[in-house]
């Protein structure tokens, strides 16, 4: 029997769950490091820029949650993630280009230097929120040469070449999920196999003698037909009607009920 509910809330093990922290603090620090109020006095881009860490970061968490009874949710809010980090993207490219600085280019040595860099899988205990911010606060020391440069275009590169990252990581999750959504059918497709399942392990226990399907080799439930010259006479019906139609006549000694 299929499970009803996918499994749920494992985002922390996610490397692109990781770098969308580093990206969210990251552009936190760099927004109180090197965005004034004098050039935002409204507050406009400082808003806009956390906001979009913030939802890069928070959609994930809010799609594993919601993974258990809807992978079209699911989905659609790691696609989110994405488009919030894309418009981030966005506002630190703009950044540097407002200072004349280029990206750095894929041959850069500090661009490949930085991309070589891995997270090791995230391990833990029972403890597992504690267990997480031990993690992340020791693996995010091989990357701070870069976040906490007192140079802003350094952590402005940095954060671009991060975000790239995480958002390719996140296309591949959603790929992955659509893969399995038409692997295994949504919630609505599941709940139907379980119930239709349980309804035949309900009918072998009080029927132990119904037969099974000749068609589809569902097990067959007692009917009567409704109209007609044989109202009232009993039959086999399939379980998995309207898909199945096939009945088989009842064999009773001396009445067919």
């Amino acid at each position: 029997m299929p499970e009803l509910f996918d499994p749920k809330g494992g985002y922390r093990k996610l490397f692109s769950f990781t770098f969308a922290t580093m990206i969210h603090l990251g552009t936190i620090r760099f927004c109180k490091r090197f965005i004034s109020y004098r050039d935002d006095p409204l507050g406009k881009a400082v808003g806009q820029m956390v906001g979009a860490a913030r939802s890069g970061r928070q959609n994930i968490i809010e799609g594993s949650e919601r993974a258990a009874t809807s992978k079209e949710t699911e989905i659609k809010l790691i696609d989110v993630a994405r488009a919030s980090l894309g418009e981030l993207l966005g506002d630190y490219e703009i950044y540097l280009a407002d200072k004349d600085v280029l990206p750095w280019s894929r041959h850069d040595p500090e661009y490949r230097e930085l991309t070589a860099l891995r997270l090791p899988e995230f391990e833990f205990t029972n403890d597992t929120m504690h267990d997480y911010w031990q993690y992340f606060h020791e693996h995010r020391k091989p990357f701070a040469r870069w976040l906490d440069n007192e140079d802003d275009t350094v952590v402005a590169q940095a954060l671009i070449v991060l975000i790239a990252r995480t958002m390719g990581m996140l296309q591949t999750q959603i790929e992955r999920l659509g893969e399995d959504f038409l692997a295994s059918g949504g919630f609505r497709e599941r709940m139907f196999q379980c119930r239709s399942e349980a309804r035949e392990r309900e009918i072998k226990t009080r029927e132990p003698e119904t037969p099974d399907c000749p068609e589809c080799g569902h097990p067959m439930r007692r009917r009567k037909v409704r109209g007609g010259d044989r109202a009232g006479t009993a039959f086999w019906g399939c379980t998995d009607y309207p898909q199945c139609r096939a009945t088989r006549e009842i064999n009773e000694p001396g009445k067919n009920k």
